[in-house]
């Protein structure tokens, strides 16, 4: 039976996600996680524990996975929420759809720990994690062989400025084995001379101009917004050269929408590839509303194919040489 869509219900949802007028640091943080933690992962993932660096990460695994690919998920939260445990159940979704693992960290957040404290933990994360990836890729390959790990990179909403800065500071040695960036809703431009901060009121069902404000308030001083660091839509050429093919999924009614169009753009006129993917009437973040929207299955279906599939040109082309799948989470020794 097809589902029944909800949608006062999946905007009540999803704006707790922002950090509104209304909330201070410490309600937006307990209410997001009551609404989003699960104590049961869906399609029969695992979650265990790890440290990268020194950063506590959740491992998601499902059932079946790639011994070679990995997800590195960067959560969102207006630079001051946000946790393992609220995106325990959204991303186990991604993992299964993409036979992937997904690791998620645990970064310091603001106002406790600013700018740039968050970048700092997830360059930690990455490193050490591309590290012990290429570690078990030379020892599960063929001799004489060199296997590279693929890494994807993912975020959402705030941290899509975390996700890009990471690659915008990585040497080719890290960033040649970034096979996609995957970013939903993503805040692209939050300096004064932002198009979408320069209007007052500017606001749709779940996201405002105001929210992102006080959110980079807690973050930073407004002198740093304007860093690429901030808003990557301000990067000069130099920085978007050779970067990772980029997937933007987000709704039509967005009013992220416009600076996602100027990205794409900017990443195409520098020879990269990025497909923005934009759904019919949906809002901020319907993928983690998945209780009242079909889309939001949907649009999570897609991102699985990105996932395990090469683009190339306007098909999507099924990789010919896929690592063999294990049915379980390699050691942790």
């Amino acid at each position: 039976m097809a589902m029944k869509n909800n949608r006062r219900g999946a905007i009540k949802k999803l704006r707790l996600l922002t950090y509104n007028l209304k909330s201070n640091v410490d309600s937006f943080r307990s209410k997001m996680d009551k609404e989003y933690e699960t104590m049961f992962l869906p399609n029969k993932v695992e979650r265990s524990e790890y440290k990268y660096g020194n950063i506590n990460c959740d491992i998601l695994s499902p059932e079946i996975y790639s011994s070679n690919r990995i997800i590195l998920y960067i959560h969102g939260g207006c630079f001051v929420g946000g946790s393992r445990s609220s995106y325990r159940s959204f991303c186990s979704s991604i993992a299964s759809k993409s036979f992937s693992r997904v690791v998620v960290p645990e970064y310091r957040l603001a106002p406790a720990y600013q700018y740039p404290a968050a970048i700092d933990d997830i360059q930690t994360v990455f490193k050490a994690l591309f590290t012990e990836e290429q570690i078990a890729c030379s020892l599960n390959s063929e001799p004489g062989k060199i296997v590279l790990p693929e890494i994807i990179i993912m975020a959402d909403g705030s941290a899509a400025s975390v996700a890009c800065s990471l690659v915008f500071n990585l040497r080719d040695r890290y960033r040649n084995c970034i096979k996609h960036i995957v970013l939903f809703s993503p805040w692209l431009d939050v300096s004064p001379n932002s198009a979408l901060l320069s209007q007052k009121k500017a606001m749709d069902e779940v996201m405002s101009a105001d929210i992102i404000r006080r959110s980079c308030s807690e973050y930073t001083y407004e002198a740093n917004t304007s860093s690429p660091s901030l808003s990557p839509l301000l990067a000069d050429d130099e920085l978007l050269q050779n970067f990772p093919p980029v997937f933007i999924q987000m709704g039509q009614k967005e009013i992220l929408l416009e600076d996602a169009e100027r990205f794409r753009e900017r990443l195409i006129a520098n020879g990269n590839k990025c497909t923005l993917d934009v759904w019919p009437d949906m809002m901020y973040m319907f993928q983690m509303a998945d209780k009242f929207l079909a889309s939001s299955h949907l649009a999570l279906d897609r991102i699985g194919k990105i996932v395990t599939e090469y683009t190339a040109g306007e098909e999507s082309v099924q990789i010919e040489n896929k690592p063999v799948l294990e049915y379980s989470l390699k050691s942790e020794s």
